[in-house]
């Protein structure tokens, strides 16, 4: 493969990794959303593959057979699964309305361009513009556990946040050790179990996993 086709993939793959957090930031409800997670994991993949095909790094193959197999595979069909359980409603409560939602992720683009900025001049890796939508998806993805008021939804933008994680985690260091990140992903699928618990104990309780209930708890 071509390294100027290569590195033009990996710009394509991360920027499609960016649109996913947006349009998931515009997105009303649930399965949409768990489709739009499914999407970005995609691409996730992509990404990987094509670095470590640039790079001819075995390890990161493995990561992206994982990736593809616990978040495109495994992570949604626990997620519909809990959504069927607890009998979710399948639109999603806002605590910031769509334009609003839009114009706050168009703000952290911006100041993840900003922030990442002189780390990514010192960078001559193919990887290194990634590094600016590696922190956009971060924010964003913790802008709609912020904005969100169901847990699922505030489950799915901890997951995209992840995501991102990951993509930085390439960009700076063409992948991590690999014990680390056999143990993220275990951390990950341990907390979509504890996830699952607490929202069957929230909805037994609430009947509803609408957090707003257990702030106003907290509150009182």
């Amino acid at each position: 493969m071509d390294q100027i086709l290569t590195s033009n993939l990996i710009d394509i793959f991360a920027v499609c990794m960016l649109l996913s957090s947006v349009l998931a930031m515009a997105s009303v409800r649930m399965r949409p959303l768990i489709r739009l997670f499914i999407l970005q994991s995609v691409f996730l993949t992509a990404f990987e593959f094509t670095v470590a095909y640039s790079q001819n790094e075995p390890e990161i193959y493995v990561m992206a057979a994982m990736t593809f197999g616990i978040k495109v595979l495994l992570i949604p069909k626990m997620l519909q699964y809990i959504m069927a359980r607890i009998k979710v409603d399948d639109e999603m409560a806002l605590s910031v309305g769509i334009p609003g939602s839009m114009l706050l992720s168009a703000a952290l683009i911006i100041f993840s361009y900003f922030v990442s900025e002189p780390l990514i001049i010192t960078l001559d890796t193919a990887e290194r513009n990634s590094l600016v939508l590696s922190f956009s998806i971060m924010l964003i993805g913790m802008l709609m556990m912020a904005t969100r008021r169901k847990a699922i939804s505030e489950v799915v933008g901890l997951l995209m946040a992840e995501n991102g994680l990951f993509l930085g985690a390439i960009a700076l260091s063409n992948g991590m050790p690999f014990i680390v990140e056999l143990g993220a992903f275990f951390d990950v699928l341990i907390a979509m179990i504890i996830i699952g618990i607490f929202a069957f104990r929230i909805n037994k309780s609430f009947d509803s996993v609408d957090t707003t209930l257990l702030r106003r708890l907290k509150e009182e």
